[in-house]
């Protein structure tokens, strides 16, 4: 199982709205997924439709241990599509952790426990800061995706990210590094969107997508419905544009996950 944070400290960037729909684009193409909703404010479970009352074990219980994996995994309507829910007890998580041993870890200490074969690919929705839950979701993955929006201030902050990527890289987890970085909010009708994606494509190289995700109405109307927008409209610019970026993410994956898929 390979496993992929994605996280932004900027709130705003389209972060939850792609852990939704990477995922669901992931499962269609056959990849056993997992989910974790690791922001408190939990949008991204709302966004599969599972209501706070139906949410029962969740990621707070796994980070302090109250639960197993298995207790916390919640079937989805989108098939191969696994979820470990968010609930308002996670806001209160990182105060919690402070004293408890081996706090960055918790994530990862849960996470060994899953059998390699159960899912082929595990993504974590991180909250928009680089408290500890964040650093829990980066000492537990492989990779990190950065959605970054197509705004005039779309580096600021990116630079604290990757240090903060850096030392986490030297002190907990020599593996991780950055999978890649997706444009989004893309407005074609703006001239400074162009701008600012060939001043990141400038910046970042490689490291970017070369699938950019647009603004786009079915988009922003499908968390309200409890779905996908794959799901919601299959067709629009929107679940299009995150079919492409995961075939993309996918020919990114080390070949063995590729071939397990």
């Amino acid at each position: 199982m390979i496993s992929i944070a994605i996280a932004n400290q900027k709130g705003g960037v389209g972060k939850t709205t792609t852990a939704i729909n990477l995922a669901t684009a992931l499962a269609a193409t056959g990849h056993r997924t997992l989910l974790i909703d690791l922001d408190p404010q939990g949008n991204a479970s709302t966004g599969l439709g599972v209501q706070q009352k139906d949410r029962g074990f969740s990621s707070y219980d796994l980070l302090v241990g109250d639960c197993a994996l298995d207790e916390a995994v919640i079937h989805t309507a989108v098939p191969g599509l696994d979820l470990i829910a968010a609930t308002q007890d996670l806001s209160g998580a990182e105060i919690e952790l402070i004293e408890v041993e081996q706090r960055t870890h918790r994530l990862v200490n849960a996470l060994s426990h899953a059998p390699d074969e159960r899912w082929d690919v595990c993504l974590v929705d991180c909250p928009p800061s680089l408290g500890l839950l964040t650093v829990n979701a980066m000492v537990a993955v492989q990779k990190v995706l950065v959605p970054l929006q197509c705004e005039f201030f779309a580096l600021e902050g990116l630079s604290q990210l990757l240090q903060t990527i850096d030392r986490i890289r030297g002190r907990f987890n020599a593996g991780l590094s950055i999978l890649g970085v997706a444009l989004t909010m893309y407005d074609r009708r703006n001239r400074l969107t162009d701008q600012v994606a060939d001043d990141v494509r400038a910046c970042l190289g490689d490291l970017v997508f070369k699938t950019v995700i647009p603004r786009n109405v079915r988009l922003s109307e499908a968390p309200s419905h409890g779905v996908p927008a794959l799901i919601y409209d299959m067709r629009c610019a929107g679940s299009e544009a995150y079919m492409a970026l995961a075939r993309e993410l996918i020919e990114r994956l080390p070949r063995k996950q590729e071939e397990a898929a």
